[in-house]
């Protein structure tokens, strides 16, 4: 895998994995755009960690709607001129759906979805990080954002064991499966060449990494 001819790379996983740290680490590497979520920019998101249930279906709406304008802006750039890092794959949007909406919500949600879906162009690679439950809620709750104080351990392992399911079948692009529990590319730089150079060595569709076993 030759990261310098990569034009669009996702990095995905679970809350608390890390994959916004990823992106913005390896897109800086890589002197490329960052195309980043910003729930921040979701008014429903705070309301959503206090009320599930009465806030699920705004909140993945103007989810679905954000992502969709990111994803139509680089697909009208000149894929060929400039690599693009997202932290996120728009494709695994209705992992979230399912999750969190009734049978009711989520026939409403996938019509909304099957109308908007622009026609995406396919990661060069996918870099998927895994942690255990224990180590996604530490890092959620020390990051220190108020309305995620409220996300329990439950919810957490449920959401990780949908992105498990989901990678399991993916097929789509070149897939790398890391464990980012040992892992800080934020704080520590050779965690981040550890991770280009097992990138590098890729050889396969789908492959793994796991510190301390190479």
């Amino acid at each position: 895998m030759d990261l310098a001819k990569c034009h669009y790379i996702v990095i995905e996983g679970p809350i608390g994995a890390g994959k916004t740290s990823l992106a913005k680490s390896l897109a800086h590497h890589l002197n490329a755009d960052a195309l980043l979520e910003a729930p921040d920019e979701n008014p429903f998101l705070a309301r959503f960690y206090g009320d599930m249930a009465r806030f699920a279906l705004p909140t993945q709406l103007n989810f679905l709607f954000q992502r969709v304008d990111q994803i139509r802006g680089l697909t009208q750039l000149d894929m060929f001129r400039r690599t693009t890092v997202s932290d996120f794959l728009l494709d695994k949007d209705p992992l979230f759906a399912r999750l969190n909406l009734t049978d009711d919500e989520f026939a409403l949600y996938d019509k909304v979805y099957s109308h908007l879906k622009p026609q995406t162009p396919t990661p060069d690679l996918v870099v998927y990080l895994q942690a255990p439950v224990t180590t996604l809620v530490d890092r959620v709750h020390k990051r220190g954002v108020e309305y995620e104080r409220t996300i329990s351990e439950h919810y957490l392992a449920r959401l990780a064991d949908a992105y498990t399911r989901y990678f399991y079948q993916y097929d789509e692009a070149p897939l790398l499966i890391v464990n980012s529990e040992r892992l800080n590319f934020v704080d520590d730089p050779d965690h981040l060449r550890l991770l280009l150079g097992r990138i590098a060595d890729m050889r396969g569709q789908r492959e793994f990494f796991n510190l301390g076993q190479g």
